[in-house]
């Protein structure tokens, strides 16, 4: 029997993820990855939970909600927060760096002296 720890082949990730398979590769139960869908957390294609396919990068997106409840002890509504918070911030520093590099919007930056 495969220790659920392993790494997963490549095969399985490339392709899109059922329910099943996305829990057994996590270690989580499937309620608990249906309350991600709820809260907004994970968006599956398909209509219903039996249709369910999850992107591979679900895979990651559970893996930060398992160590956000593990670390800071969470609720869902708190890991979506979270997540959400730093989405934006990743996209609010994109944008700041192609400002900062853009001539027509110059942006002058203090210094550790101002």
């Amino acid at each position: 029997m495969p220790d659920s720890n392993a790494l997963v082949p490549a095969s399985e990730v490339v392709e899109r993820l059922t329910l099943i398979d996305l829990c057994r590769i996590c270690g989580s139960s499937a309620e608990w990855v249906i309350d991600l869908v709820e809260e907004g957390i994970l968006e599956p294609e398909g209509e219903n939970r039996t249709g369910w396919r999850f992107e591979s990068t679900s895979i990651t997106i559970v893996r930060k909600v398992q160590r956000l409840q593990a670390d800071l002890r969470l609720n869902m509504p708190g890991v979506a927060l979270v997540l959400s918070l730093v989405d934006e911030n990743a996209r609010l520093k994109r944008d700041l760096q192609l400002l900062e590099h853009d001539s027509r919007y110059p942006i002058r930056m203090p210094g550790p002296d101002e």
